[in-house]
């Protein structure tokens, strides 16, 4: 069976597959009455060299705004892993666009990372041999969030009028290295948003941490949304996660942990993304 990152990225290159043929000569026999089609673009995209990760990454970008927004008014940044437009982005800009436009929801930027090794990019090393067999390499982690932060952001930063304020969101390896994230270099974002994340990873490693990394710490001002699904295993994982969340009492953290028991590994992302959106973002009353 496939699973709902492959089911995603086969629909998501339907699209962009579809957007391209739009730039296409029309058939013989449309209408004369009609304009030639052309691509139907929906944010901006851009791609820059990181020296740290010795590649090339590609970057797109969308501006939801609600209507009593200026144009040119700054806005906070939502940085979001598995950003392409294959991937994740063009779905989660939707989200952002339906959820601002109602209301519900805050103005906010969209920056989506493209992968090129994700499984590389988004694990930390592991001493589980199992682990170590879903990619060529494994553990690039550290070397990926120094590319945001040192890169990405400063990028981001110059290019677009931003408030300062931002948050990073990701799904299952995604949502973990969201939670690494928040545990090993919290000033990086103001707002962390894991969704199902893979807390299996390294034997458990991240979760038997937690607590003992989190009450090093006296005082930390973040806000910190988790969801987890019904998939098998999960809640368990999950139950842990919170437990150590509880023991730690850190003051000045705000988070929440969102059982959605009803969804599995594949179904989650969307529900739980609008329930994210909703709840951390939502506009002053």
């Amino acid at each position: 069976m496939a699973s709902r990152r492959q089911v995603l990225g086969m629909a998501a290159g339907a699209l962009a597959a579809a957007m391209a043929r739009a730039g296409e000569q029309a058939p013989q026999g449309a209408s004369l009455g009609a304009t030639p089609a052309a691509p139907l673009a929906i944010g901006e995209t851009f791609t820059m060299e990181s020296k740290i990760l010795g590649e090339t990454r590609r970057i797109n970008v969308y501006s939801a705004r609600a209507w009593n927004v200026k144009p040119d008014a700054p806005l906070p940044v939502l940085f979001m892993l598995d950003g392409g437009v294959a991937e994740d982005f063009v779905h989660t800009a939707g989200l952002l666009q339906i959820s601002v436009a109602s209301l519900v929801m805050r103005s906010f930027m969209l920056v989506g990372i493209e992968n090129t090794q994700r499984r590389r990019d988004m694990t930390a090393p592991s001493d589980n041999a199992e682990d170590r067999k879903i990619a060529p390499v494994v553990g690039g982690s550290a070397a990926f969030r120094r590319f945001i932060h040192e890169e990405l952001m400063p990028q981001v930063k110059a290019r677009y009028s931003t408030t300062g304020e931002t948050a990073l969101i990701g799904e299952s390896l995604a949502g973990m290295f969201v939670l690494e994230t928040f545990l090993q270099a919290p000033g990086m974002f103001d707002t962390f948003i894991a969704i199902d994340p893979t807390l299996w990873w390294n034997n458990r490693h991240l979760l038997k941490t937690t607590g003992d990394t989190l009450r090093k710490r006296k005082r930390l001002d973040k806000t910190l949304f988790i969801a987890s699904s019904g998939e098998k295993g999960q809640p368990e994982l999950a139950k842990q996660l919170e437990d150590a969340l509880v023991g730690a009492k850190i003051e000045g953290l705000r988070w929440q942990m969102t059982p959605m028991l009803e969804e599995t590994h594949m179904t989650i992302g969307h529900p739980a993304a609008m329930r994210a959106f909703r709840t951390v973002f939502k506009p002053p009353a």
